[in-house]
Protein backbone atom coordinates (compact mmCIF):
# COMPACT_ATOMS: atom_id res chain seq x y z
CA UNK A 1 0.00 0.00 0.00
CA UNK A 2 1.38 3.39 -1.01
CA UNK A 3 1.87 5.41 2.19
CA UNK A 4 1.25 8.78 0.56
CA UNK A 5 -1.00 11.49 2.01
CA UNK A 6 -0.52 13.73 -1.06
CA UNK A 7 -1.66 10.87 -3.35
CA UNK A 8 -4.89 10.56 -1.28
CA UNK A 9 -5.54 14.32 -1.57
CA UNK A 10 -4.77 14.38 -5.31
CA UNK A 11 -7.03 11.37 -6.01
CA UNK A 12 -9.89 12.94 -4.06
CA UNK A 13 -9.67 16.26 -5.93
CA UNK A 14 -9.73 14.49 -9.31
CA UNK A 15 -12.46 12.02 -8.36
CA UNK A 16 -14.76 14.60 -6.72
CA UNK A 17 -14.02 17.45 -9.17
CA UNK A 18 -17.62 18.69 -9.50
CA UNK A 19 -18.75 18.10 -5.89
CA UNK A 20 -19.01 20.74 -3.14
CA UNK A 21 -15.90 20.68 -0.94
CA UNK A 22 -15.60 23.57 1.53
CA UNK A 23 -18.25 25.99 2.77
CA UNK A 24 -17.94 28.87 5.21
CA UNK A 25 -21.18 28.32 7.15
CA UNK A 26 -23.70 30.98 6.01
CA UNK A 27 -21.15 31.98 3.35
CA UNK A 28 -19.56 30.89 0.05
CA UNK A 29 -18.92 27.33 -1.15
CA UNK A 30 -15.89 26.01 -3.02
CA UNK A 31 -16.17 22.86 -5.14
CA UNK A 32 -13.21 20.47 -5.38
CA UNK A 33 -12.26 22.02 -8.74
CA UNK A 34 -12.28 25.52 -7.14
CA UNK A 35 -9.99 24.25 -4.39
CA UNK A 36 -7.66 22.82 -7.06
CA UNK A 37 -7.59 26.13 -8.94
CA UNK A 38 -6.80 28.11 -5.79
CA UNK A 39 -4.08 25.61 -4.83
CA UNK A 40 -2.55 26.08 -8.28
CA UNK A 41 -2.55 29.87 -7.92
CA UNK A 42 -0.85 29.67 -4.52
CA UNK A 43 1.73 27.27 -6.02
CA UNK A 44 2.51 29.93 -8.67
CA UNK A 45 3.03 32.50 -5.88
CA UNK A 46 5.30 30.09 -3.95
CA UNK A 47 7.30 29.16 -7.03
CA UNK A 48 7.72 32.71 -8.38
CA UNK A 49 8.75 34.06 -4.98
CA UNK A 50 11.45 31.40 -4.53
CA UNK A 51 9.87 29.16 -1.87
CA UNK A 52 11.71 25.81 -1.90
CA UNK A 53 10.46 22.36 -0.94
CA UNK A 54 11.04 21.93 2.80
CA UNK A 55 10.64 25.66 3.55
CA UNK A 56 8.21 26.48 6.39
CA UNK A 57 4.94 28.33 5.83
CA UNK A 58 2.93 29.36 8.91
CA UNK A 59 -0.84 29.88 9.14
CA UNK A 60 -2.79 31.56 11.93
CA UNK A 61 -6.50 32.37 11.76
CA UNK A 62 -9.99 31.09 12.47
CA UNK A 63 -11.20 28.02 10.56
CA UNK A 64 -12.36 28.83 7.04
CA UNK A 65 -12.34 27.46 3.49
CA UNK A 66 -9.37 29.67 2.62
CA UNK A 67 -7.48 28.38 5.69
CA UNK A 68 -8.04 24.86 4.35
CA UNK A 69 -6.87 25.79 0.85
CA UNK A 70 -3.70 27.49 2.16
CA UNK A 71 -2.92 24.36 4.20
CA UNK A 72 -3.43 22.05 1.20
CA UNK A 73 -1.45 24.33 -1.12
CA UNK A 74 1.52 24.29 1.27
CA UNK A 75 1.82 20.53 1.68
CA UNK A 76 1.01 19.68 -1.96
CA UNK A 77 3.85 22.05 -2.95
CA UNK A 78 6.26 20.17 -0.68
CA UNK A 79 6.67 22.94 1.90
CA UNK A 80 6.18 22.34 5.64
CA UNK A 81 3.03 23.80 7.20
CA UNK A 82 3.16 25.42 10.66
CA UNK A 83 -0.44 25.77 11.95
CA UNK A 84 -0.75 28.21 14.88
CA UNK A 85 -3.78 28.48 17.18
CA UNK A 86 -5.50 31.79 16.46
CA UNK A 87 -6.15 32.21 20.19
CA UNK A 88 -2.44 32.57 20.99
CA UNK A 89 -1.35 36.03 22.08
CA UNK A 90 0.66 38.11 19.60
CA UNK A 91 4.07 37.50 21.21
CA UNK A 92 3.41 33.73 21.15
CA UNK A 93 2.62 33.89 17.42
CA UNK A 94 5.80 35.93 16.83
CA UNK A 95 7.81 33.33 18.82
CA UNK A 96 6.50 30.39 16.79
CA UNK A 97 6.96 32.14 13.43
CA UNK A 98 10.56 32.96 14.37
CA UNK A 99 11.41 29.61 16.00
CA UNK A 100 10.02 27.66 13.02
CA UNK A 101 11.96 29.86 10.54
CA UNK A 102 8.79 30.34 8.49
CA UNK A 103 9.25 32.21 5.18
CA UNK A 104 5.57 33.14 4.73
CA UNK A 105 2.68 33.68 7.12
CA UNK A 106 -0.98 33.32 6.20
CA UNK A 107 -2.97 35.32 8.73
CA UNK A 108 -6.63 35.96 9.55
CA UNK A 109 -7.85 39.57 9.70
CA UNK A 110 -8.67 39.46 13.45
CA UNK A 111 -5.28 37.94 14.32
CA UNK A 112 -3.44 40.44 12.09
CA UNK A 113 -4.77 43.44 14.05
CA UNK A 114 -2.63 42.42 17.03
CA UNK A 115 0.56 41.31 15.27
CA UNK A 116 3.71 43.32 14.65
CA UNK A 117 5.56 42.46 11.44
CA UNK A 118 8.79 43.98 12.85
CA UNK A 119 8.80 41.25 15.52
CA UNK A 120 9.02 38.65 12.69
CA UNK A 121 12.04 39.91 10.72
CA UNK A 122 12.70 36.69 8.76
CA UNK A 123 9.32 36.52 7.02
CA UNK A 124 9.42 37.30 3.31
CA UNK A 125 5.71 38.00 3.23
CA UNK A 126 2.44 38.06 5.16
CA UNK A 127 -0.70 37.03 3.26
CA UNK A 128 -4.30 37.67 4.37
CA UNK A 129 -6.22 34.36 4.51
CA UNK A 130 -9.57 35.96 3.53
CA UNK A 131 -8.55 36.83 -0.07
CA UNK A 132 -4.81 36.00 -0.30
CA UNK A 133 -3.95 39.69 -0.65
CA UNK A 134 -0.43 40.74 0.39
CA UNK A 135 -0.34 42.55 3.74
CA UNK A 136 3.46 42.76 3.87
CA UNK A 137 6.00 41.91 1.20
CA UNK A 138 9.75 42.05 1.71
CA UNK A 139 10.47 40.49 -1.66
CA UNK A 140 10.09 42.06 -5.08
CA UNK A 141 9.52 38.58 -6.55
CA UNK A 142 6.60 37.98 -4.18
CA UNK A 143 5.04 41.38 -4.92
CA UNK A 144 5.39 40.82 -8.68
CA UNK A 145 3.92 37.30 -8.47
CA UNK A 146 0.86 38.48 -6.52
CA UNK A 147 0.24 41.47 -8.81
CA UNK A 148 0.54 39.39 -12.00
CA UNK A 149 -1.01 36.18 -10.65
CA UNK A 150 -4.02 35.90 -12.97
CA UNK A 151 -1.89 36.73 -15.99
CA UNK A 152 0.66 34.02 -15.03
CA UNK A 153 -2.13 31.50 -14.38
CA UNK A 154 -3.69 32.31 -17.79
CA UNK A 155 -0.35 31.83 -19.57
CA UNK A 156 0.28 28.50 -17.82
CA UNK A 157 -3.25 27.19 -18.59
CA UNK A 158 -4.43 28.97 -21.75
CA UNK A 159 -7.28 26.50 -22.47
CA UNK A 160 -8.55 26.43 -18.88
CA UNK A 161 -7.34 24.44 -15.90
CA UNK A 162 -8.36 20.76 -15.83
CA UNK A 163 -7.90 17.83 -13.47
CA UNK A 164 -5.27 16.24 -15.74
CA UNK A 165 -3.02 19.25 -15.03
CA UNK A 166 -2.75 18.24 -11.38
CA UNK A 167 0.59 16.74 -10.37
CA UNK A 168 1.51 17.41 -6.78
CA UNK A 169 4.64 16.89 -4.70
CA UNK A 170 5.54 13.23 -4.15
CA UNK A 171 5.89 12.84 -0.40
CA UNK A 172 8.13 10.25 1.25
CA UNK A 173 7.12 8.62 4.58
CA UNK A 174 9.84 10.14 6.80
CA UNK A 175 9.62 13.62 5.26
CA UNK A 176 8.44 16.44 7.55
CA UNK A 177 4.86 17.51 6.73
CA UNK A 178 3.56 19.48 9.72
CA UNK A 179 5.32 21.39 12.48
CA UNK A 180 2.70 21.75 15.23
CA UNK A 181 3.54 23.72 18.36
CA UNK A 182 2.03 22.45 21.60
CA UNK A 183 2.27 25.88 23.21
CA UNK A 184 3.04 29.46 22.42
CA UNK A 185 6.05 30.52 24.46
CA UNK A 186 9.52 29.48 23.35
CA UNK A 187 10.70 28.46 26.83
CA UNK A 188 7.97 25.81 27.04
CA UNK A 189 7.26 25.53 23.35
CA UNK A 190 7.72 22.22 21.65
CA UNK A 191 7.40 22.07 17.87
CA UNK A 192 6.13 18.56 17.17
CA UNK A 193 7.63 17.31 13.89
CA UNK A 194 5.00 15.16 12.16
CA UNK A 195 6.19 13.22 9.12
CA UNK A 196 3.95 12.32 6.19
CA UNK A 197 3.69 8.69 7.35
CA UNK A 198 2.13 9.75 10.68
CA UNK A 199 -0.50 11.97 9.06
CA UNK A 200 -1.14 9.39 6.29
CA UNK A 201 -1.51 6.57 8.85
CA UNK A 202 -4.18 8.53 10.80
CA UNK A 203 -6.11 9.41 7.64
CA UNK A 204 -5.83 5.88 6.20
CA UNK A 205 -7.15 4.44 9.49
CA UNK A 206 -10.16 6.77 9.48
CA UNK A 207 -10.87 5.93 5.82
CA UNK A 208 -10.78 2.22 6.75
CA UNK A 209 -12.99 2.30 9.86
CA UNK A 210 -15.38 5.28 9.58
CA UNK A 211 -18.30 4.74 7.21
CA UNK A 212 -18.51 7.92 5.14
CA UNK A 213 -18.80 8.41 1.38
CA UNK A 214 -18.19 11.25 -1.04
CA UNK A 215 -20.84 13.94 -0.83
CA UNK A 216 -21.45 13.33 2.90
CA UNK A 217 -21.54 16.46 5.05
CA UNK A 218 -19.65 17.42 8.20
CA UNK A 219 -19.49 20.47 10.48
CA UNK A 220 -15.96 21.57 11.44
CA UNK A 221 -15.98 23.25 14.86
CA UNK A 222 -12.62 22.28 16.40
CA UNK A 223 -9.62 24.53 15.71
CA UNK A 224 -7.81 23.28 12.59
CA UNK A 225 -4.49 24.35 14.11
CA UNK A 226 -5.04 21.48 16.59
CA UNK A 227 -4.27 17.98 15.22
CA UNK A 228 -7.61 16.44 16.28
CA UNK A 229 -9.72 18.88 14.25
CA UNK A 230 -7.18 19.05 11.42
CA UNK A 231 -6.92 15.28 10.91
CA UNK A 232 -10.55 14.20 11.31
CA UNK A 233 -12.75 17.18 10.50
CA UNK A 234 -10.66 18.29 7.55
CA UNK A 235 -8.00 16.01 6.02
CA UNK A 236 -9.85 12.69 6.41
CA UNK A 237 -13.19 14.06 5.20
CA UNK A 238 -11.51 15.91 2.31
CA UNK A 239 -9.81 12.65 1.22
CA UNK A 240 -13.28 11.04 1.15
CA UNK A 241 -14.81 13.75 -1.04
CA UNK A 242 -17.03 15.06 1.77
CA UNK A 243 -18.57 18.54 2.01
CA UNK A 244 -17.09 20.38 5.03
CA UNK A 245 -18.87 23.34 6.66
CA UNK A 246 -16.61 25.61 8.72
CA UNK A 247 -18.05 27.49 11.69
CA UNK A 248 -16.03 30.63 11.06
CA UNK A 249 -17.11 32.23 14.38
CA UNK A 250 -16.66 31.13 17.99
CA UNK A 251 -18.62 27.87 18.23
CA UNK A 252 -21.18 28.58 20.98
CA UNK A 253 -23.75 25.81 21.68
CA UNK A 254 -26.44 27.95 20.00
CA UNK A 255 -24.45 28.34 16.74
CA UNK A 256 -23.46 24.65 16.82
CA UNK A 257 -27.07 23.45 17.27
CA UNK A 258 -28.21 25.72 14.44
CA UNK A 259 -25.43 24.41 12.16
CA UNK A 260 -26.30 20.77 12.97
CA UNK A 261 -29.99 21.47 12.19
CA UNK A 262 -29.07 23.10 8.84
CA UNK A 263 -26.29 20.77 7.68
CA UNK A 264 -27.45 17.41 9.15
CA UNK A 265 -23.90 15.97 9.23
CA UNK A 266 -23.20 12.25 8.71
CA UNK A 267 -20.48 12.22 11.39
CA UNK A 268 -19.84 14.44 14.41
CA UNK A 269 -16.32 15.02 15.78
CA UNK A 270 -16.39 16.82 19.14
CA UNK A 271 -14.77 17.51 22.48
CA UNK A 272 -16.65 16.47 25.66
CA UNK A 273 -17.54 20.00 26.71
CA UNK A 274 -19.71 20.64 23.64
CA UNK A 275 -21.64 17.37 24.14
CA UNK A 276 -21.96 17.97 27.89
CA UNK A 277 -23.31 21.50 27.42
CA UNK A 278 -25.93 20.39 24.91
CA UNK A 279 -27.10 17.49 27.11
CA UNK A 280 -27.13 19.54 30.32
CA UNK A 281 -29.06 22.39 28.67
CA UNK A 282 -31.44 20.57 26.37
CA UNK A 283 -32.06 17.10 27.80
CA UNK A 284 -31.34 16.52 31.49
CA UNK A 285 -33.68 19.25 32.86
CA UNK A 286 -36.66 17.50 31.19
CA UNK A 287 -35.72 14.19 32.83
CA UNK A 288 -35.33 15.59 36.32
CA UNK A 289 -38.96 16.50 37.00
CA UNK A 290 -40.63 14.42 39.78
CA UNK A 291 -43.11 12.79 37.30
CA UNK A 292 -40.31 11.82 34.92
CA UNK A 293 -38.26 10.25 37.73
CA UNK A 294 -41.24 8.01 38.64
CA UNK A 295 -41.96 7.06 35.03
CA UNK A 296 -38.32 6.12 34.42
CA UNK A 297 -38.66 3.46 37.16
CA UNK A 298 -41.50 1.68 35.28
CA UNK A 299 -39.80 -0.77 32.85
CA UNK A 300 -41.96 -0.48 29.68
CA UNK A 301 -42.64 3.25 30.06
CA UNK A 302 -38.97 3.90 30.84
CA UNK A 303 -37.90 2.19 27.59
CA UNK A 304 -40.31 4.39 25.65
CA UNK A 305 -39.08 7.54 27.41
CA UNK A 306 -35.47 6.58 26.75
CA UNK A 307 -36.24 6.01 23.07
CA UNK A 308 -37.90 9.45 22.90
CA UNK A 309 -34.98 11.10 24.69
CA UNK A 310 -32.52 9.35 22.36
CA UNK A 311 -34.45 10.62 19.34
CA UNK A 312 -34.51 14.17 20.72
CA UNK A 313 -30.78 14.09 21.35
CA UNK A 314 -30.08 12.59 17.91
CA UNK A 315 -32.11 15.43 16.39
CA UNK A 316 -30.15 18.03 18.38
CA UNK A 317 -27.09 16.92 16.36
CA UNK A 318 -28.96 16.95 13.06
CA UNK A 319 -30.49 13.43 13.29
CA UNK A 320 -28.45 12.04 10.41
CA UNK A 321 -25.10 10.93 11.87
CA UNK A 322 -23.52 7.49 12.27
CA UNK A 323 -21.77 8.31 15.56
CA UNK A 324 -20.25 11.08 17.63
CA UNK A 325 -16.50 10.72 18.17
CA UNK A 326 -15.43 12.38 21.41
CA UNK A 327 -11.78 13.17 22.12
CA UNK A 328 -9.37 15.77 23.42
CA UNK A 329 -10.32 15.56 27.12
CA UNK A 330 -11.83 13.29 29.74
CA UNK A 331 -15.57 12.71 29.53
CA UNK A 332 -17.90 13.57 32.41
CA UNK A 333 -18.86 10.18 33.92
CA UNK A 334 -22.45 11.12 34.70
CA UNK A 335 -23.05 12.23 31.11
CA UNK A 336 -21.36 9.13 29.71
CA UNK A 337 -23.52 6.85 31.91
CA UNK A 338 -26.62 8.68 30.70
CA UNK A 339 -25.60 8.36 27.02
CA UNK A 340 -24.92 4.67 27.49
CA UNK A 341 -28.33 4.19 29.18
CA UNK A 342 -30.22 5.52 26.13
CA UNK A 343 -27.98 3.57 23.68
CA UNK A 344 -26.67 6.78 22.12
CA UNK A 345 -24.10 6.26 19.31
CA UNK A 346 -20.96 7.80 20.78
CA UNK A 347 -17.38 6.67 21.20
CA UNK A 348 -14.32 8.13 22.94
CA UNK A 349 -10.88 8.17 21.32
CA UNK A 350 -7.43 8.94 22.73
CA UNK A 351 -4.48 10.67 21.17
CA UNK A 352 -1.89 13.42 21.40
CA UNK A 353 -0.27 15.86 19.00
CA UNK A 354 2.87 13.69 19.01
CA UNK A 355 0.85 10.90 17.32
CA UNK A 356 -0.84 13.10 14.69
CA UNK A 357 -3.00 12.48 16.90
CA UNK A 358 -4.55 8.98 17.23
CA UNK A 359 -3.43 6.27 19.66
CA UNK A 360 -6.75 4.50 20.46
CA UNK A 361 -10.26 4.32 19.00
CA UNK A 362 -13.18 1.89 18.74
CA UNK A 363 -16.45 1.97 16.77
CA UNK A 364 -19.40 2.89 19.02
CA UNK A 365 -21.02 -0.55 18.60
CA UNK A 366 -17.98 -2.27 20.15
CA UNK A 367 -16.88 0.54 22.44
CA UNK A 368 -16.45 -0.21 26.16
CA UNK A 369 -17.87 2.63 28.31
CA UNK A 370 -15.26 4.38 30.44
CA UNK A 371 -12.43 3.40 28.08
CA UNK A 372 -10.93 5.25 25.12
CA UNK A 373 -10.95 2.33 22.70
CA UNK A 374 -8.22 0.01 21.44
CA UNK A 375 -4.87 0.73 19.77
CA UNK A 376 -5.39 1.87 16.17
CA UNK A 377 -3.85 0.15 13.13
CA UNK A 378 -0.06 0.40 12.77
CA UNK A 379 0.31 1.33 16.47
CA UNK A 380 1.45 -0.77 19.45
CA UNK A 381 0.40 0.35 22.92
CA UNK A 382 1.50 -1.04 26.26
CA UNK A 383 1.23 -0.14 29.94
CA UNK A 384 4.47 0.05 31.92
CA UNK A 385 3.16 -1.93 34.88
CA UNK A 386 3.75 -5.40 36.41
CA UNK A 387 0.02 -6.14 35.89
CA UNK A 388 -1.33 -3.89 33.09
CA UNK A 389 -4.95 -5.03 33.57
CA UNK A 390 -5.06 -4.07 37.26
CA UNK A 391 -2.10 -1.89 38.21
CA UNK A 392 -1.91 1.58 36.72
CA UNK A 393 1.21 2.41 34.72
CA UNK A 394 2.40 4.87 32.10
CA UNK A 395 0.91 4.45 28.61
CA UNK A 396 3.62 4.12 25.94
CA UNK A 397 3.20 3.59 22.21
CA UNK A 398 5.17 3.11 19.01
CA UNK A 399 4.34 2.79 15.32
CA UNK A 400 3.60 4.77 12.17
CA UNK A 401 1.72 7.59 13.94
CA UNK A 402 4.72 8.69 16.04
CA UNK A 403 6.43 12.05 15.50
CA UNK A 404 10.03 12.47 14.34
CA UNK A 405 10.79 14.46 17.49
CA UNK A 406 10.65 18.05 18.76
CA UNK A 407 12.04 20.73 16.45
CA UNK A 408 15.50 21.98 17.54
CA UNK A 409 15.05 20.21 20.88
CA UNK A 410 17.00 16.92 21.08
CA UNK A 411 16.85 16.89 24.92
CA UNK A 412 13.05 16.87 25.04
CA UNK A 413 12.92 14.40 22.14
CA UNK A 414 15.17 11.99 24.06
CA UNK A 415 12.91 12.30 27.12
CA UNK A 416 9.79 11.54 25.06
CA UNK A 417 11.00 8.72 22.76
CA UNK A 418 13.19 6.01 24.33
CA UNK A 419 15.99 4.15 22.57
CA UNK A 420 13.59 1.37 21.50
CA UNK A 421 11.25 3.85 19.80
CA UNK A 422 8.50 3.91 22.45
CA UNK A 423 6.82 7.28 22.93
CA UNK A 424 6.17 7.98 26.62
CA UNK A 425 2.78 9.70 26.74
CA UNK A 426 2.95 10.86 30.35
CA UNK A 427 -0.59 9.49 30.78
CA UNK A 428 -1.45 6.75 33.25
CA UNK A 429 -3.84 3.89 32.64
CA UNK A 430 -4.64 0.19 32.46
CA UNK A 431 -5.51 -2.12 29.55
CA UNK A 432 -8.13 -4.88 29.78
CA UNK A 433 -7.85 -8.35 28.24
CA UNK A 434 -9.53 -7.17 25.03
CA UNK A 435 -7.03 -4.34 24.55
CA UNK A 436 -9.27 -1.46 25.70
CA UNK A 437 -7.25 1.34 27.28
CA UNK A 438 -8.70 3.02 30.36
CA UNK A 439 -7.01 6.30 31.29
CA UNK A 440 -6.62 6.88 35.01
CA UNK A 441 -4.89 10.24 35.04
CA UNK A 442 -2.21 12.39 33.52
CA UNK A 443 1.23 12.23 35.00
CA UNK A 444 2.00 15.32 33.01
CA UNK A 445 0.41 18.43 34.38
CA UNK A 446 -1.19 19.46 31.11
CA UNK A 447 -4.82 20.59 31.31
CA UNK A 448 -7.28 20.80 28.43
CA UNK A 449 -9.24 23.87 27.42
CA UNK A 450 -12.90 23.84 26.35
CA UNK A 451 -12.11 23.01 22.71
CA UNK A 452 -9.29 20.62 23.52
CA UNK A 453 -6.57 23.33 23.57
CA UNK A 454 -3.47 22.36 25.55
CA UNK A 455 -3.01 24.38 28.74
CA UNK A 456 0.35 24.19 30.48
CA UNK A 457 -0.11 25.35 34.09
CA UNK A 458 3.63 25.94 34.56
CA UNK A 459 3.56 28.70 31.93
CA UNK A 460 0.74 30.55 33.69
CA UNK A 461 2.37 30.01 37.12
CA UNK A 462 5.60 31.39 35.73
CA UNK A 463 3.86 34.66 34.87
CA UNK A 464 1.87 34.77 38.11
CA UNK A 465 4.92 34.15 40.30
CA UNK A 466 6.49 37.31 38.88
CA UNK A 467 3.56 39.48 39.98
CA UNK A 468 3.48 41.67 43.11
CA UNK A 469 3.57 39.83 46.45
CA UNK A 470 3.27 36.32 44.97
CA UNK A 471 5.62 33.78 46.50
CA UNK A 472 4.40 30.67 44.68
CA UNK A 473 1.30 29.42 42.89
CA UNK A 474 -0.49 26.44 41.38
CA UNK A 475 -2.99 26.59 38.53
CA UNK A 476 -5.68 23.92 38.74
CA UNK A 477 -8.79 23.04 36.78
CA UNK A 478 -12.01 23.01 38.79
CA UNK A 479 -14.89 20.56 38.30
CA UNK A 480 -16.67 23.05 36.03
CA UNK A 481 -13.62 23.20 33.73
CA UNK A 482 -12.64 26.73 34.80
CA UNK A 483 -9.14 27.50 36.01
CA UNK A 484 -8.32 28.63 39.54
CA UNK A 485 -5.09 30.03 40.95
CA UNK A 486 -3.94 28.80 44.35
CA UNK A 487 -1.50 31.39 45.69
CA UNK A 488 0.84 31.46 48.66
CA UNK A 489 1.54 35.21 48.94
CA UNK A 490 4.81 36.70 50.14
CA UNK A 491 3.22 37.96 53.37
CA UNK A 492 6.50 39.28 54.83
CA UNK A 493 7.06 41.53 51.81
CA UNK A 494 3.41 42.60 51.71
CA UNK A 495 3.28 43.46 55.45
CA UNK A 496 6.59 45.30 55.15
CA UNK A 497 4.93 47.50 52.53
CA UNK A 498 2.09 48.32 54.89
CA UNK A 499 -0.52 45.91 53.49
CA UNK A 500 -2.95 44.18 55.82
CA UNK A 501 -4.64 40.79 55.21
CA UNK A 502 -7.53 42.34 53.25
CA UNK A 503 -5.15 44.40 51.09
CA UNK A 504 -3.20 41.21 50.27
CA UNK A 505 -6.43 39.60 49.07
CA UNK A 506 -7.16 42.66 46.93
CA UNK A 507 -3.63 42.58 45.50
CA UNK A 508 -4.06 38.90 44.51
CA UNK A 509 -7.37 39.71 42.80
CA UNK A 510 -5.67 42.60 40.96
CA UNK A 511 -2.97 40.13 39.85
CA UNK A 512 -5.65 37.77 38.52
CA UNK A 513 -7.24 40.55 36.46
CA UNK A 514 -3.84 41.74 35.15
CA UNK A 515 -2.74 38.19 34.30
CA UNK A 516 -5.94 37.51 32.32
CA UNK A 517 -5.10 40.38 29.96
CA UNK A 518 -1.99 38.40 28.95
CA UNK A 519 -3.73 35.05 28.49
CA UNK A 520 -5.93 33.66 25.68
CA UNK A 521 -9.64 33.14 26.44
CA UNK A 522 -9.28 29.42 27.17
CA UNK A 523 -6.58 30.08 29.83
CA UNK A 524 -8.47 32.74 31.81
CA UNK A 525 -8.27 32.42 35.61
CA UNK A 526 -11.77 32.44 37.12
CA UNK A 527 -10.86 32.72 40.79
CA UNK A 528 -8.07 32.91 43.35
CA UNK A 529 -7.63 31.05 46.62
CA UNK A 530 -5.05 32.22 49.14
CA UNK A 531 -2.95 29.76 51.13
CA UNK A 532 -1.28 30.82 54.37
CA UNK A 533 1.42 28.18 54.29
CA UNK A 534 3.96 27.17 51.69
CA UNK A 535 2.86 24.37 49.37
CA UNK A 536 4.24 20.92 50.22
CA UNK A 537 7.29 19.99 48.19
CA UNK A 538 9.09 16.86 47.01
CA UNK A 539 12.80 16.35 47.88
CA UNK A 540 13.55 17.99 44.50
CA UNK A 541 11.65 21.05 45.75
CA UNK A 542 8.85 20.75 43.23
CA UNK A 543 5.34 21.28 44.55
CA UNK A 544 3.31 18.11 45.24
CA UNK A 545 0.55 19.09 42.83
CA UNK A 546 -1.61 16.05 43.51
CA UNK A 547 -2.33 17.42 46.99
CA UNK A 548 -3.93 20.53 45.52
CA UNK A 549 -6.47 19.34 42.99
CA UNK A 550 -9.56 21.26 44.07
CA UNK A 551 -10.59 24.57 45.57
CA UNK A 552 -12.41 23.92 48.81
Amino acid sequence: MEKSLIALLEQSIKKNWDLDALTDYKGATLQYKDVARKIEKLHIIFEQSGIQKGDKIAICGRNSSHWGVAFLATITYGAVIVPILHEFKADNVHNIVNHSEAKLLFVGDIVWENLNENAMPNLEGIILINDYSLLISRSEKLTYAREHLNEMFGKKYPRNFRKEHIKYHEDSPEELAILNYTSGTTSFSKGVMLPYRAVWSNIRYALDVLPLKSGNKLVSMLPMAHMYGLAFEFLYTFCYGCHIYFLTRMPSPKIILQAFADVKPELVIAVPLIIEKIIKKNVLPKLQTPTMKILLKVPIISDKIKATVREQLMNAFGGNFYEIVVGGAAFNQEIETFMRSIDFPYTVGYGMTECAPLICYEDWKEFRAGSCGKPVHRMDVKILSPDPANIVGEIVCKGDNIMLGYYKNPEETAKAIDKDGWLHTGDLGIMDALGNVIIRGRSKNMLLGPSGQNIYPEEIEDKLNNMPYVSESIIIQQADGKLAALIYPDFDDAFAHGLNEKAVEEAMEANRVALNTELPAYEQIARVKIYHEEFEKTPKKSIKRFLYQEVR
